[in-house]
Parts: C-alpha cells; structure tokens; sequence
C-alpha cells in the first residue's frame, strides 16, 4: 500500500499540496532530488482520536458508542485504501474532494450520533464536531530511502556489502527476503506499507537503557506464571472484543491468542468464564497481540479476508519460539489482587497518527535485552532472536474492571515504583514474546491499514479471567516472594 509519487507539503488545517512523480528528477541537481525523495514518501490517513475525548461515557451509551467507533475506524481504513490505490496520480484538488471530505462527512454524523446516544443519560458532550476532519500524514522516516522499503541485504548491511557479503560486525543478509516494496499485493491490488529502511536498527548500536527502581523494603518481589503455550492450535482473529464488543474485524488486523479458547468479537464475560483454556493451570485468562509477519511477499490463508491481506497485512504469519505470561509485583509494596474481567490495554495500535503518548511495546533481542526499542525493529545477530515485551499497567483504581477509553481505570507507577494516590498495586502482567528471524530478514506487525505497520504501534491486551483460588495464589507467591509456575 505504499504511496509514492505523492508528495504533501502541508497537512495543518486540511490544507494539502501534492504533485506527481517528476519523470525528470533524475536530471535535478543532487539537491533537488534530495528534496524530492523527502516529498515523496508514503503518507497516510491522520484522523483526530475519538476516544480521548470520551473517558466518561455511561455505562448505558458504551455498546451503541463502542459500535460508532469501530464503523470510524472502518471509515479511515476505507480511506486510506482509496488514497493507496490512487497513489502517484492524487493532486490536491482529488484528496481534498474524493477522500479528505467524503470521510469528514462520515465522521461529522457519526459524532453526532454518538452525542445523541450519550445525550439520552447523561450531559451532552461539547466539541466532538471538531474531531470529524481529517488530514494526511508522511512518513518522514521514510524519506531517507526514498519512501521504500530496503532490501533485506541492505539492511544487514547498510549498503556496504554486496548481496550475500557481510561486513565484520554485520548481520548476514538473508537471500530469501524481498524488499518490503516488492511484496505481495493485497486484495486491492496495493504493495504493503512499511516498514521502511528507518524503522530498523542494528541492535548492537543501541546502547543499553533499562532502569528499574531498586526494590524498598517493603517490595513484592515474587513471580507467578501462566504457561499457556505459543497459539500452537492457531486462535487467529481481526476481532478485538474490549475496543470493539460485537463487531467483527474490529482490529483490522490479526491477533495471536493464548489462554482463553473463546475470544473474540462477541465473547461476553460468561462466554469467557466457561470457556476452555490454553493454560496448563487453567487460568481462563485471555492474553492476544497483533501477529508478526515476514515482510516475503507471500500468501497466507488470511490473504484475501478481513485482517489479513484486505486490510494490508501481508506476509507469512511467524507463530512464537516462545510467549510467556508473567505476574510480577510491585518494588515499594504488597499487590491486591486483579479483579475478575479487568480489561487492560497496553501500547497504542494508533501511536504513528497518534503520538507516542501511550506507546509502550518493546523490542529487543536476546542477549541484548538491556536495550529496549519503542519505535524501531530490532536487526538482530545469527543465533539471537527478536523479542517483544509488554510491560502492562500495575495500578487499579479500584473500582472498574474496564473504562470507557480502556485506558483511566489503570495506569503506571511511577517511576519510584509506586502507585498514584486513588489507585492499588496490582501483579503487573508481562508478556515477553520470541521470534526466530533470520539476520537480516524483514519483518512488521500487524497493525490498522493507515498505521504503517509501524513498531511503535504495537500493543498487547489481557482480560483477567482468572478463577479467585487462583488469583489468591497468584497474589500470595508475589507477595511473599516465591516463585510459582
């Protein structure tokens, strides 16, 4: 879905300039080719974020506005793919009339619908209007590369190295691996989008950077552990049953399950707590990610259906070497216990339009996990192998096991260690996740069509279910420092 040939020059306030491909550039100065291969890069849907504005929507208005919120998102991903497929031959005038606007349009009334719903129990909420129009975004980290993704020996090698040659230091390439630019089609006939060559980085030039607070004297320092296995019986679905309750493709792109056997679109509480289980001490618990796929151009099962290959997710799915779900607890205190049916999201699958407000996935490599990556793709040496990390929010409120922005009834700890003042410790969960990738082959995450496939969107997601004999033992393994699981 790359869109190249397409240049924006300003995007503030709905104003757009776009050109097409000059056939002549190669003839330009140097520096006007530069300029050129900057304006070109891949650009994108960028839609204000709905739910930032809606942490208080009653209980009674959630189903009717969780529904409104999903068509949203099917909205922009509609949009994004008419301006993909269009690509080089967008002008101004074009985006603006048959793209920028239509979509606005359909924002406009379903903001409307969603303050009539909220308006029937509660206060009506002032200035949604404002979030209907839209505007585009480029990938400036693309520029670099001229909007296209590299080789994958020209990652490994950074173009010093001939096809199959490392350098000393370097990762050997992997021959098998095309350019993401060269990928297999989608259902529209478009290449997928991302990652480019700035949206990788060679591990080993990272310098280490984690730093956990030292444990206080009053610190939970136990573990406990759900073995729930790798999605070895293959639970795949576009679904995502806390943001989108009863829509399917909700997600818009694929998910890896593990623990509870029911998950998906129209799983209610009572469907999960009956529900079989992947774990092997029958945590009920549902613990899913977006998948990823080798950038290799071919076709999985999902390749022509929603979430995979309709909405740009193209590539083979890689299963997990390994996928851990791990309770930890707290360094400055003891931890309650999670609630039954708690919902947690962790990351922002919007993060590339959205900022990196709520970004939070890792990625590193093993051996090399001292140095963690919010924003880029780990390269990473022979015999090492790329690992995701989910640091889940370890403060409750208390009170909700789920909000209306899935995000105010749990929050961080400081960086002390400690809960904010209204919120209780409990075991934070970490999903720590591991991929054979061969060195130098090219990779991205699933993630919603105008997203990029960008590392920092990135999410994982839990919904506690959990019986409570086996929360208590959770709680007190963590709490009086064991080891369980």
């Amino acid at each position: 879905m790359t869109v190249a040939g397409v240049a924006a020059l300003a995007v503030g306030g709905g104003a757009l300039l776009m050109t097409n491909n000059n056939a002549s550039a190669a003839r330009e100065s140097a520096n006007d080719a530069r300029k050129l291969a900057a304006a070109q890069a891949p650009i994108t849907i960028s839609c204000p974020d709905v739910t930032i504005r809606l942490s208080n929507v009653p209980q009674q208005a959630r189903p009717t506005v969780d529904n409104e919120l999903a068509k949203m998102d099917s909205q922009v991903a509609d949009a994004y793919g008419q301006l993909a497929r269009r690509g080089g031959t967008a002008d101004q005038e074009w985006v603006r009339t048959r793209v920028l606007d239509p979509l606005a349009s359909q924002r406009r009334s379903a903001l409307n619908r969603i303050t009539v719903e909220i308006s029937r129990v509660s206060n009506r909420p002032a200035g949604l209007e404002s979030l209907a129009a839209c505007t585009v975004k480029r990938d400036e980290s693309a520029s670099a590369s001229n909007g296209a993704a590299p080789s994958a020996s020209a990652l490994a090698g950074e173009g010093q190295a001939q096809a199959g040659q490392a350098q000393p230091g370097q990762a050997q390439p992997s021959q098998a691996q095309p350019s993401q630019g060269q990928a297999g089609q989608g259902q529209a006939g478009q290449a997928q989008a991302g990652p480019n060559r700035a949206d990788f980085v060679d591990i080993r030039t990272v310098r280490p950077n984690v730093a956990l607070p030292a444990p206080g004297s009053n610190a939970s320092r136990g573990t406990f552990q759900s073995r729930c296995g790798r999605n070895e019986n293959k639970h795949f679905n576009p679904d995502n049953v806390i943001v989108a309750p009863g829509v399917s493709n909700g997600a818009h792109h694929m998910h890896d399950y593990v623990g509870n056997l029911k998950n998906d679109a129209f799983a209610t509480n009572d469907i999960l707590g009956a529900a079989g289980t992947t774990c092997t001490n029958g945590d009920r618990s549902s613990y899913f990610w977006p998948v990823v796929r080798l950038s290799n151009g071919k076709a999985e099962k999902d390749a022509n259906i929603p979430g995979g290959g309709k909405d740009g997710n193209i590539g083979t799915i890689l299963q997990p070497a390994s996928a851990t779900q791990t309770f930890r607890g707290s360094p400055v205190s003891k931890v309650t216990a999670i609630p039954k049916f708690l919902r947690i999201i962790t990351g922002d699958a919007k993060a590339f339009v959205n900022g990196t407000a709520n970004a939070n996935a890792s990625w590193s490599c093993t051996g090399f996990e001292n140095r963690q990556l919010k924003d880029k793709y780990p390269l990473c040496p022979r015999g090492s192998q790329v690992v995701r990390t989910f640091n889940f929010q370890s403060c409750w409120d208390g009170q909700n096991t789920d909000s209306a922005n899935h995000r105010t009834h749990v929050t961080f700890a400081g960086k002390n260690g400690a809960c904010p003042q209204g919120f209780k410790a409990i075991p934070q969960l970490v999903q720590r996740i591991t991929y054979k990738i061969a060195p130098g082959s090219l990779f991205a995450v699933d993630s919603f069509p105008e997203q990029l496939h960008k590392p920092v969107t990135d999410h994982g997601d839990f919904i506690n279910v959990m019986s409570s004999s086996l929360m208590k033992n959770a709680v007190n393994c963590i709490n009086t420092g064991r080891r369980c699981g």
